[in-house]
């Protein structure tokens, strides 16, 4: 039988012991050692003997791994805000023990606190934590009437906010600014986006807000507008790179490889397919892939969206390819019969894989791999209307041949 875990996660709130469950007061108590932010450490005090010792987690978070480590055979409790699994600490020490280590007794979380102080139903709002993320991560939620609660790091921050928002065309979002939410110091201030004052805000922040205003949103399906890209030519166009997705057939969670990535497009509207979508783009011109990451800053999926920049075959002997099996693989660019018999070759049974031609050559290429492999081939022929004289007529665009094929 495993020994009793030696490390308890307690959530606490603003309130401190006060609001404690009788098993997490009694845990913080039995403790040989409390470790924790000084905030926490202040707010529990009163209730340690004088002889525990406490010592104060260090800024960065990861130096403080290797301390906690040390403290193993001892009876330790590290104190977290609210919540510990929810945008908090929690998983990162979980991912430095093994289970039978650690326990955790949660406590409210500042999303829920913040809920329930505006009436707010929880499954229809979007939370998020923003206070070490870019606020263009925000980009996909907004839409008209969404609710957003989100953590931020100090007053500039929720400065930058409203000037996001109203930058976009959101400015008129109601917004409630929210300090020290559970505790003493609470102090909740309601505001629009485009008249936020920042000053003399004091942390815990978070900040609720109403998207509402004239602004424009992302579409959710497939097929954003190509304006939205920055590119220098190379891009799959909004049509076929809808139908390209729709041949990938994203779902939650899976990871896709872009080969030969251009902008960044496919790969892009992958992960905004869902919040746990990941893409390895493949582009060896170097300042194709810094547009790529541009984009997907732009888009806030920069955190999914990982680059590779060689050539196709080339990146296929990369072991940090292989870190985690793709479910689709997309070529794009570089199309060729020796990339196809090495995918292939080392792809796993079950990936899917597609690829768009627009040369004779590649055409015929993708011809022989449907009769040997068998999957979908189809030709995609698009006319633009454009001005033809004093009327109107039909511009044809190059044809595309895509196949697609389960391996």
């Amino acid at each position: 039988m495993a020994d009793a875990p030696w490390l308890t996660i307690i959530g606490i709130g603003e309130d401190g012991p006060d609001c404690l469950p009788p098993a997490s007061l009694s845990a913080l108590q039995a403790a040989d050692t409390v470790m924790a932010p000084p905030r926490h450490l202040d707010l529990v005090s009163d209730v340690l003997e004088y002889a525990t010792p406490r010592i104060a987690w260090p800024v960065p978070f990861a130096n403080g791994i290797p301390k906690l480590k040390s403290l193993r055979g001892q009876k330790v409790a590290v104190l977290a805000s609210g919540d510990p699994f929810w945008f908090g600490a929690g998983s990162v020490l979980a991912r430095h023990l093994e289970p039978h280590e650690w326990r955790a007794l949660p406590g409210p979380s500042t999303f829920t606190l913040a809920a329930a102080r505006l009436g707010w139903p929880m499954e229809r709002i979007t939370c998020m934590g923003l206070h070490a993320a870019p606020l263009d991560r925000l980009r996909r939620h907004i839409g008209p009437g969404e609710r957003i609660i989100t953590f931020l790091t100090g007053a500039d921050a929720v400065k930058s906010l409203g000037e996001w928002l109203t930058t976009r065309g959101f400015g008129a979002s109601p917004v409630h600014i929210m300090e020290a939410l559970g505790g003493p110091r609470e102090r909740i201030t309601e505001t629009r986006a485009d008249r936020i004052d920042a000053k003399g805000l004091r942390s815990p922040l978070c900040v609720a807000f109403r998207v509402a205003g004239g602004g424009a949103s992302l579409q959710t399906s497939a097929g954003r507008p190509d304006d939205l890209f920055e590119n220098d030519g190379q891009l799959t166009k909004r049509p076929i790179r809808a139908l390209t997705l729709s041949a990938l057939a994203p779902v939650p969670g899976a990871r896709l490889w872009d080969i030969g990535g251009g902008s960044g497009s496919v790969s892009i509207e992958w992960c905004l397919s869902h919040p746990h979508a990941s893409t390895v783009t493949i582009e060896r011109d170097p300042e194709r892939a810094a547009r790529i990451r541009r984009n997907a800053r732009a888009f806030g999926v920069e955190h999914r969206l990982g680059i590779l920049e060689t050539d196709a075959l080339s990146a296929l002997d990369t072991p940090e390819l292989w870190g985690d099996a793709p479910r689709s693989v997309f070529v794009g660019g570089g199309l060729s019969g020796d990339l196809l018999e090495a995918l292939s070759n080392r792809l796993q049974k079950g990936t899917r894989i597609v690829a768009n031609s627009v040369t004779l050559e590649t055409e015929s290429l993708l011809t022989d791999w449907q009769a040997r492999l068998g999957g979908d081939l189809m030709r995609i022929d698009l006319a633009q209307m454009e001005p033809l004289g004093t009327r109107r007529g039909w511009t044809p665009s190059r044809p595309i041949v895509q196949w697609s094929a389960t391996l």
